[in-house]
């Protein structure tokens, strides 16, 4: 699978595993910060976002340092999905 189409899969996964009904993919910029003044989520919401990694690529994230690296915004989890996906 193509970046681009990853960054577009994963921002639709977001929406669907973060219930975010009033968000479109194409609202959610590939660099925009997930968390804080960005996308505005928190800490509740990293959790599911690891949940999601797990569920849908096999990743698993144990490392809370870790997952602040990859949790970043949709483009860093992206690549983070091509180089370490199962």
């Amino acid at each position: 699978m193509e970046n681009i189409e990853l960054r577009q899969q994963l921002k639709s996964q977001i929406i669907k595993f973060l219930n975010l009904t009033d968000l479109k993919p194409e609202d959610i910029k590939d660099n925009e910060p997930l968390f804080g003044d960005g996308l505005g989520l928190d800490s509740i919401d990293s959790l599911e976002l690891i949940v999601l990694l797990k569920k849908e690529y096999g990743i698993d994230i144990r490392d809370p340092r870790e997952g602040r690296k990859v949790l970043i915004d949709v483009a860093t989890m992206a690549d983070y999905i091509e180089a370490h996906k199962k």
